[in-house]
């Protein structure tokens, strides 16, 4: 009886640790060196702290791996709010089906100009991946908004960045406008 209850009492530990399941990390990825921001770039909230950007491939690619963390990413402004300028989506190009996220501005304190699309971006904000209700969907849509893992019911998964602050500039060309 002993012995049985010996065993008993030393396997359940090695059960319990074996059930355990930790949160996805993120993959070792080394980041991006800094770089200063061009001549003409524009920002808007808080200043960017100037660490080291995460390819936004490895973001995509893993996305709940980054969920909860602030980093700062690179890209290409695909589509802005034409309203107001309250979000605007990052990726790697222009094209539609390019991997690409939202992004909108912390606490709603800031805005981007609305003639944003086509700037080059620098963000740094946190990451969250969130289902967005078929409302929400339609609404960003009808701000020209497009969401590339949209669902038959309506609704979609999205990647979004909740920034602190953004800097924008275009390579060769007049400076982004102010709304």
């Amino acid at each position: 009886m002993r012995l049985l209850l010996l065993a008993v009492v030393s396997l359940v530990p090695l059960a319990i640790a074996g059930c355990a399941r930790e949160a996805p990390r993120a993959p070792a990825v080394a980041p991006v060196a800094p770089t200063p921001l061009p001549e003409g770039a524009r920002t808007y909230g808080a200043p960017l702290a100037g660490t080291a950007a995460v390819p936004l491939a490895a973001v995509l690619g893993n996305p709940e791996a980054y969920a909860g963390r602030t980093l700062v990413l690179d890209g290409k402004v695909r589509a802005s709010c034409q309203r107001k300028g309250c979000w605007m989506e990052l990726a790697s190009g222009l094209d539609d089906r390019a991997p690409g996220c939202r992004v909108t501005f912390k606490d709603y304190g800031f805005f981007v100009p609305v003639t944003s699309q086509g700037s080059d971006a620098r963000v740094e904000g946190q990451v969250v991946v969130r289902t967005v209700p078929e409302g929400d969907v339609k609404h960003l849509e009808g701000e020209g908004g497009h969401f590339a893992d949209k669902r038959s019911d309506g609704t979609a998964r999205e990647v979004r960045v909740v920034a602190s602050g953004v800097a924008l500039w275009r390579a060769g060309l007049a400076p982004v406008r102010a709304n």
